[in-house]
């Protein structure tokens, strides 16, 4: 979901300075990550599920009060059982009250199955409010819950859809310490429909701030089989947030199934975030709200 929300300074992304090319440890994976994104980009996957971008795995932190952030992305994974991907999706969060957002995704989706044609159109809209009651103190981590429910508003005759209401009932929580942050959970699927099982879905990031530009972070994720013929899956993720400015971001993220069917899972989205001025400086630590969501990488 929300991947910005925090007050921190940025500038301006420089991964090549007047002096030559940066031997920043940062600079060069960043170089290299973003070459995979973009190589693999319409290497696309059926079943979607929204979570923090650019990870699968979201976080508690629900953002500063009355602001929006609005998210265009590609969303794709590439399995055994075929392709897809949303091409693009809008997703946009508002903090309505304080430690309370409201989460909203429209999808436009890329379906190939294996051995059968692909389609393009309009998915499953995706609403959630996520409410943090607990904030995080130096001994407590800051937990929220965020339910979600997407809707049936896909063809579900052209594989664009679910053609089922789906419900997503998670807990998260986090940590920060420096310019370290770690976060994660679980939640309960609830997955109606013919051959289908309800599943858990559980997962934890460590992320850094490299600087006031780059933020890195790794994912593992474990999720249960979501049919009678499925089987459980294990995977993990690398990302990173670019600060381009204050208010605009890049967040990616590329990863796999360690066990599952998913042979490539991938995020790309540029970030625009906004809301009233601040009434005064605060610091990076209290505010950040780290890579992201969406909702986010993919149901098995």
């Amino acid at each position: 979901m929300t991947r910005e929300g925090n007050n921190r300074v940025n500038s301006p992304v420089r991964l090549i300075s007047a002096k030559g090319p940066s031997r920043h440890p940062g600079s060069i994976l960043m170089i290299m990550l973003l070459g995979v994104m973009f190589w693999h980009l319409f290497i696309l996957t059926p079943e979607i599920v929204w979570a923090g971008p650019p990870f699968i795995t979201d976080d508690p932190d629900p953002g500063e009060y009355r602001h929006w952030e609005l998210d265009v992305a590609a969303q794709f994974r590439h399995g055994s059982d075929g392709d897809s991907s949303t091409l693009p999706h809008l997703e946009l969060n508002y903090v309505l009250l304080p430690d309370v957002q409201i989460h909203l995704v429209l999808p436009l989706m890329y379906v190939k199955p294996d051995g059968a044609s692909a389609q393009y159109g309009y998915g499953d809209t995706e609403l959630g409010v996520k409410f943090r009651f607990l904030s995080e103190t130096d001994y407590r981590p800051q937990v929220a819950v965020f339910p979600l429910i997407e809707l049936p508003t896909g063809d579900s005759d052209r594989g664009l859809g679910s053609g089922r209401t789906h419900y997503f009932l998670p807990v998260w929580l986090q940590k920060s310490l420096g310019p370290w942050t770690t976060y994660g959970g679980a939640g309960y699927w609830i997955n109606p429909g013919d051959g289908n099982k309800d599943w858990w879905q559980f997962g934890w990031v460590l992320e850094r701030d490299m600087n006031k530009t780059l933020t890195l972070g790794v994912e593992i994720y474990y999720r249960t089989a979501d049919a009678d013929a499925g089987r459980d899956a294990t995977g993990y993720a690398a990302g990173a947030l670019i600060n381009i400015t204050e208010n605009h971001h890049l967040l990616l993220s590329l990863g796999q199934d360690i066990n599952g069917r998913d042979d490539l899972a991938g995020y790309i989205g540029y970030q625009f975030a906004f809301g009233p001025p601040k009434k005064e400086p605060s610091s990076l630590a209290a505010n950040r709200h780290h890579l992201t969501n969406p909702h986010s990488p993919a149901k098995p």
